[in-house]
């Protein structure tokens, strides 16, 4: 993976951090717009990392492809991902 490594680990540790605590919110039997509230931000942190992955990815795995058919490999993996992503 080409992505900054410490950036990505901090994304997901504090995401990780936000799964917790909405964990104990469920377990608290709290406000159930408070804890989607939460689950939207987690969502959206992930989203983040997601994104901070597919922009090294281009920026590096794609650009940097070794042949045209290895780069257009790279694009159509991409394409799906980003198929998957908006479904």
């Amino acid at each position: 993976m080409m992505a900054d490594h410490a950036k990505v680990q901090r994304l997901l540790k504090t995401a990780r951090g936000q799964l917790d605590g909405i964990l104990k919110m469920v377990e608290e039997d709290r406000y159930c717009i408070d804890i989607s509230t939460q689950v939207m931000a987690t969502e959206a942190l992930l989203k983040r990392v997601n994104q901070e992955i597919l922009a090294a990815h281009l920026e590096h795995c794609v650009k940097h492809a070794a042949s045209e058919a290895d780069r257009q490999q790279k694009i159509d993996e991409f394409v799906d991902t980003l198929g998957r992503i908006l479904r």
